[in-house]
Formats: C-alpha cells, structure tokens, sequence
C-alpha cells in the first residue's frame, strides 16, 4: 500500500507527522510504502492539488474526506478541522480509516 505524505519546506507539522504515522501503522500491523513529497512551487500544487502541509494521501485520495470538493491548493500549512478543534496534521482515526478502506478494496 502506498501512502504519501505531500509538504513544503518550512512546515513544522509535517516533520512531527512522520514519526507519527510510521508509529501509527506499525502499532496496527501495517506494511505500506511511506513516500515523502515535497512540494516546491505554486504551480505544482495546484496541478498535485495540494492542499497544504502535511497533506496524506492513501493510494492517492486524500485522508480527509472532504478534500475533494476544496480548491484552495498552495503552499501553505494546512489545518484540519476535527471534534477536538483545529489540527496542524489528520487524526490518526482518520489515516486509520483511510489505510482500512483501502486495504478493503484491493
């Protein structure tokens, strides 16, 4: 399984998330592929739609579920809006729920 995990340069939060979701997925038994991607000018994220950083992606679609729908791509430190409140990465339930529904897929 492939998970990306799109930045900028200057994002504290992606640095942080790393460990984080490499902790995430060995905790619950998985094995995928985790592939940074630094994003590097406005024109690359729009065409990656790139909603900021950190940005995580399971087999290409967006952890979020509503990402699909935004257009605002850039380079920016993106933030997630959760029942805790604003996030500066996903929740692990949602990389969790997005690695399981991959998998189920396959």
């Amino acid at each position: 399984m492939k998970i990306e995990l799109l930045y900028f340069d200057g994002c504290p939060n992606y640095e942080a998330l790393v460990p984080q979701l490499r902790r995430i997925l060995a905790r619950e038994g998985i094995e995928a592929d985790v592939q940074l991607r630094r994003v590097e000018t406005q024109e690359q994220a729009a065409r990656l739609r790139f909603l900021g950083s950190p940005t995580v992606r399971v087999g290409g679609s967006d952890v979020e579920e509503a990402a699909t729908a935004r257009r605002d791509f850039g380079l920016k430190c993106r933030l997630y809006w959760t029942l805790s409140g604003l996030q500066g990465a996903p929740p692990d339930e949602w990389i969790l729920a997005a690695v399981r529904d991959r998998a189920r897929q396959r």
